[in-house]
């Protein structure tokens, strides 16, 4: 019994010491967190640029970035790292299509008697295994490799094994497939992944549940393609290459190839879940913080590398150009208003973004035609990789020499005012494609795009205008009728032409450089729906800006068209007069003339209208009538000849303006004889020869011609002309003109009163209830909340408001 004590105590004992031995070697676990955000946020979070050590530990080496000195550290966190709770996991399943893979028969990995695992490990080439016999410790599998867990067979670019601990704790690496845990037996995946809460925000193989440990290996068995899939797996997935490139990108024995592999797979896998915005953002700066580590290797790659907020790339790029020159290009300035945190794009300029990406640049150029002047400043740079995966510490990477201008505020309060002048000049542009069933290609979008940036939007109906308005300048002199005109926009055809036609008519010449006769904004008149156009090229341009003279001689051109008008018939020679008006006057520019010219033809083929003249004529003095008399009489006699018919017409007209008829015959004998150089062209004829020289007026008469012309004439015709048509119009996209009217008047203050609501209502023959559940459904379907809050009284919610507004 004595001795069954003492072996009792003396067992006790040794057990006591070896337990004591043991924990005493054992360190304290860090308390640390983890720094990336949650993968169903968004994936702005920034990243920055460094490089790691090997798992064990590996001394920091120095390579160099474009002559700068790039010495790579690791950064350990002090904060709290949270695990996933695994209780009563809720079960989800995403539905996929992808064919199911033929799965090759190999051997299930196994425990050896010697406690250490074994398992199988082939080049997917090569038709037979090679049982490879291996430590806890886990291997990295390369591209070409494949193994067999548990009954699945798995391509490389994987860790697999029992042990490798976090860089950060003693937990186990998330992205490590430790082929000893259960799995659910291999389902395919066509009835789709099935996920729990256990994959968590911060997903890792070892605190997955069975079955979606089960369903993460059924989609590495396949080709990783699926748009579909969970993105924790997808994230799961990419731990192992931040975990591989950040332990082994400084050890000379890992080869390129399998750098090259993992950049290669990172880029398939971003252009694939690029729709999830939190991976699309790691794994971009992923991508850039690769080629900082090595860009002698990926050289070649440099222009394929995806954008991302928080460039790693623009830091090190804008840092080089102001050492160098002081100055920031336009590229970088637009880099720079999106990288930084001082200012967020608002909604146009998202939706919109290659439009705001060109009119920035524009107005950038603009301002500051030899680039923004930055001088380098004190502060160096030094940038951060922040990995997705939780068992990683920061990376930072310090360019040795180099400033940091990124984190000055001047130059970026010079930028914001250009960035607001683009996204104020897009906002009519994006409220548009905001719409159901619009595109950037409808020609009513294309309308509202600015003028600056319009012409440069490629577009198959504006080139197929093009080609038509070329073929009838060509052909045609131009002329067309307004009908044949609309029809090249695609459009119902419209009750009349008022202003919203004309302007379209207006913008769509403009887009292809085409000038329009009659333009309102030029020629004081406008298309009439059953009238004639004129089109000429090239048109008035942007910047036209109608001179006094190009006034004048297009008040002269409408009353010479329409006196070469009284016969209904207009003579060559009286068109060529009148250009004279045009080709003469060297005061005025080459546009304005090719404005002109086909200002007077549109007036000639255009029936007159003497409408407002008589009026004019009658508070005019003896002086101002006889010029008038004089320049109708030119004209009418600009053929050299005028019979009986004519000077009926003559007559006509007269009595239209409220002159004398009876003075025509003695007027026209009175300015043929008064040169001396009238000639009888038969003297039994009534006609008259009248010698040019007569018509011919010095410059001074001329000008003093064009003075009293426009003194005497303006234009009858105005906006005001337009005949407005009854449509239906909606004062905000969406909704009814009733129910318009009154979000308009609710969205004046914040809170109203319920009889307050009621008696707007009655005025606009709606029912509370329903007015205030129309216009919460209209809210819900444009951004998905309402806008009015019914609990007694009624509340505005401004914000929604504002939302909607930037729609």
């Amino acid at each position: 019994m004595e001795f069954i004590f003492v072996i009792t105590v003396v067992i006790l004992i040794i057990w006591l010491s070896t337990s004591s031995r043991s924990n005493s070697n054992k360190k304290k676990p860090k308390v640390i967190n983890n720094p990336r955000q949650s993968i169903k946020e968004t994936p702005d979070s920034p990243a920055s640029i460094s490089d790691l050590p090997n798992d064990e530990s590996s001394p920091i080496k120095s390579i160099k970035i474009n002559n700068a000195s790039v010495s790579v550290e690791l950064h350990e966190q002090t904060n709290e790292l949270t695990t996933a709770k695994q209780i009563n996991p809720k079960p989800r399943i995403t539905v996929v299509n992808i064919p199911t893979p033929i799965i090759e028969s190999a051997d299930s990995s196994t425990h050896s008697k010697d406690d250490l695992a074994t398992f199988n490990i082939f080049d997917s080439t090569e038709p037979q295994n090679i049982s490879v016999k291996s430590t806890r410790k886990a291997q990295w599998l390369d591209k070409n490799k494949e193994t067999i867990v548990q009954k699945r067979k798995l391509m490389g670019l994987i860790y697999i094994g029992e042990q490798m601990e976090s860089m950060r704790s003693y937990d186990s690496d998330p992205a490590l497939i430790n082929y000893t845990l259960p799995a659910s037996i291999p389902l395919g995946h066509q009835l789709g992944y099935y996920t729990d809460d256990s994959l968590g925000y911060w997903p890792s193989y070892s605190r997955l549940s069975r079955q979606c440990r089960g369903a993460y290996l059924d989609w590495l068995a396949t080709d990783r393609s699926a748009a579909s899939t969970p993105i924790g797996f997808v994230f799961l997935y990419f731990y192992g290459f931040e975990r591989f490139v950040v332990v082994n990108n400084t050890d000379d024995k890992v080869a390129d190839e399998q750098f090259e592999d993992i950049f290669n797979e990172v880029l398939r896998l971003h252009k694939v879940f690029a729709s999830n915005r939190s991976f699309a953002g790691y794994s971009a700066n992923f991508l850039e913080f690769m080629y900082l580590l090595k860009p002698e290797l990926f050289k070649s790659k440099k222009h394929i590398l995806p954008k991302t907020r928080h460039s790693l790339l623009f830091k090190l790029r804008l840092s080089e150009q102001i050492a160098t020159t002081e100055r920031v290009d336009d590229e970088l300035a637009l880099e720079w208003i999106k990288n930084t945190d001082q200012y967020n794009l608002k909604t146009a300029a998202r939706r919109c973004d290659v439009e705001f990406d060109a009119l920035f640049k524009l107005y950038y150029k603009q301002k500051f035609p030899e680039g923004m002047q930055v001088k380098p400043n004190k502060t160096k740079l030094n940038a951060e990789y922040f990995a997705a995966s939780g068992s990683l510490p920061s990376v930072k990477i310090s360019l040795d020499g180099l400033p940091d201008p990124s984190i000055l505020k001047a130059p970026i309060k010079k930028l914001i005012p250009i960035a607001d002048k683009a996204t104020e000049e897009l906002a009519s542009y994006s409220r548009y494609l905001a719409k159901a069933d619009t595109s950037k290609g409808d020609l009513a979008g294309l309308m509202l795009l600015p003028r600056a940036i319009a012409s440069s939007q490629p577009s198959p109906l504006i080139e197929k205008f093009k080609a038509w308005a070329k073929a009838i300048i060509l052909e045609n002199d131009g002329v067309t009728n307004v009908s044949e005109f609309w029809l090249q926009t695609d459009l119902p055809a419209p009750k009349a032409i008022n202003k919203k036609e004309s302007e379209l008519i207006y913008n769509l010449a403009s887009f292809a450089d085409i000038g329009i006769a009659p333009d309102l904004r030029y020629h004081h008149a406008k298309p009439k729906l059953d009238d004639k156009l004129v089109l000429f090229t090239p048109g008035h341009g942007e910047e036209f800006v109608p001179s006094h003279a190009f006034i004048q001689v297009g008040i002269a051109l409408r009353l010479g068209a329409m006196v070469a008008n009284i016969d209904g018939v207009v003579d060559e020679s009286e068109s060529s007069e009148l250009e004279k008006l045009i080709t003469h006057d060297e005061k005025l520019t080459d546009t304005e003339k090719r404005s002109l010219k086909a200002y007077l033809t549109w007036r000639l083929v255009t029936p007159s209208d003497n409408a407002g003249l008589k009026n004019r004529l009658n508070n005019l003095g003896e002086t101002e009538i006889e010029f008038v008399k004089r320049f109708i009489l030119s004209i009418a006699l600009a053929d050299g000849n005028v019979d009986n018919k004519e000077v009926k017409q003559i007559e006509k007209l007269y009595a239209n303006l409220g002159l004398n008829k009876e003075s025509v015959t003695s007027d026209i004998h009175q300015l043929t004889t008064s040169s001396h150089q009238l000639a009888p062209k038969s003297q039994n004829s009534s006609e008259f020869s009248l010698d040019e020289t007569i018509l011919a007026l010095h410059e001074s008469q001329t000008t003093e011609a064009k003075n009293m012309l426009e003194k005497i004439f303006t234009s009858d015709e105005d906006e005001s002309d337009y005949i407005e048509v009854s449509e239906l119009t909606n004062e905000v996209d969406g909704l009814d003109q009733a129910h318009s009217q009154l979000f308009e008047k609710l969205c004046a203050k914040a809170q109203w009163g319920r009889e307050e609501v009621a008696q707007i209502c009655s005025e606009l023959k709606l029912m509370v209830d329903g007015a205030i559940e129309t216009i919460n459904d209209w809210s819900f379907d444009l951004v998905d909340a309402p806008v009015i809050d019914d609990d007694g009284d009624i509340y505005i919610d401004e914000e929604i408001v504002e939302e909607i507004r930037e729609l």
